[in-house]
């Protein structure tokens, strides 16, 4: 923690204040929060990015999506447009934001939605002709104005919430109790080899209620890297001199994974909009090299830089198969959740 900081605290106890405040006027129905008649999950965090939605919402759309007609809604961070947007033929990553662009590109079968007021998100999608099942709300923890029927908060393995602060002196958006308002922790980025004993000293440090549920994921990359046109080995591209480029919190995991001195590594702020200055860095710095993108920043990228230099390394988040809580589990939980919603209609 920096010293400039350290000095804010002050600051980090008035908003701490301010969201304990909130918290309690939804608590105790004072401020409205609205609930639908369908099953409803919120996938989010407690601090500020990097504790990998993106693909924990995936996950469940590849549970879910054979059984049942998923739609996810986000906020559409830094999207250039506002409203409610369904998307569609036409839509860009510019007008609907780089992770649900990338929901839609991958699940054509669902339906991808954003609105920064949820609540009217859900209702303009229940509008729908082929209306949705189940709604993923992603990045939805705060968003109190919607009460989901299962939330999901997740916690990086290296950055655990109770280890940080509220900010502006840490990188929390509100205080480490509204860890309770979550039916599921998932502990993600987590080392392959994380130990039973190692899980459990986090269980003990995270000090659950009986009702929640604790999980443990890692990342698992791809052995392809992916363009418009080819697919090349990650093991035969591993030892070449190329440029890595990366829009996301935490890029590092992303960096080490190639593991080449060689490499130019370019990182840029999360969600981050490419420049034409931006674009003229990268094609200079690539000359005739091959540019890996994070597969969101691919999103941004795709007809923006030469088709046939620009790849991603797709990322998957999967369960430790050493751990207690199994991914068997975890999709059992949300099964269960789903199944006995849908049937209480």
């Amino acid at each position: 923690m920096n010293f400039f900081r350290k000095i804010l605290f002050p600051l980090s106890i008035l908003y701490g204040l301010i969201t304990c405040i909130r918290n309690i006027l939804f608590d105790n129905g004072i401020l409205k929060a609205y609930s639908f008649d369908l099953p409803v999950i919120a996938v989010g965090n407690l601090s500020v990015g990097g504790t990998g939605k993106t693909p924990q919402i995936e996950y469940l759309i590849r549970l879910l999506s054979d059984k049942y007609k998923i739609a996810t809604l986000s906020r559409g961070y830094k999207r250039q447009s506002s409203g409610f947007i369904l998307a569609e033929a036409s839509t860009t990553a510019a007008t609907l934001g780089d992770e649900p662009f990338q929901f839609f590109t991958k699940f054509p079968n669902i339906h991808v939605a954003v609105d920064a007021d949820r609540k009217n998100g859900i209702e303009q999608l229940l509008l729908q002709k082929d209306r949705p099942e189940i709604i993923l709300l992603d990045d939805a923890f705060q968003h109190r104005k919607v009460k989901a029927g299962l939330y999901i908060l997740l916690t990086s393995f290296g950055d655990l919430y109770v280890n940080d602060f509220v900010l502006p002196t840490g990188n929390l958006r509100e205080s480490r109790s509204g860890a309770k308002r979550a039916s599921i922790i998932v502990v993600t980025k987590c080392p392959h080899s994380l130990s039973i004993e190692d899980q459990q000293m986090i269980r003990k440090r995270l000090k659950l209620s009986e009702n929640q549920e604790l999980y443990f994921t890692f990342i698992s990359y791809h052995d392809l890297i992916i363009s418009e046109s080819q697919k090349i080995m990650v093991d035969v591209i591993k030892k070449t001199p190329k440029v890595l480029v990366a829009g996301i919190a935490k890029p590092d995991l992303f960096f080490a994974f190639f593991d080449n001195k060689n490499d130019i590594c370019l990182s840029f702020p999360d969600h981050h909009h490419f420049t034409d200055k931006d674009i003229l860095k990268i094609k200079n710095l690539a000359q005739n090299k091959i540019i890996i993108a994070t597969e969101k920043d691919y999103m941004r990228l795709r007809g923006i830089l030469p088709s046939e230099q620009l790849f991603y390394l797709p990322i998957q988040s999967r369960f430790l198969s050493n751990s207690a809580s199994s991914g068997d589990n975890f999709d059992k939980t949300i099964l269960n959740y789903v199944g006995t919603s849908s049937r209480n209609r």
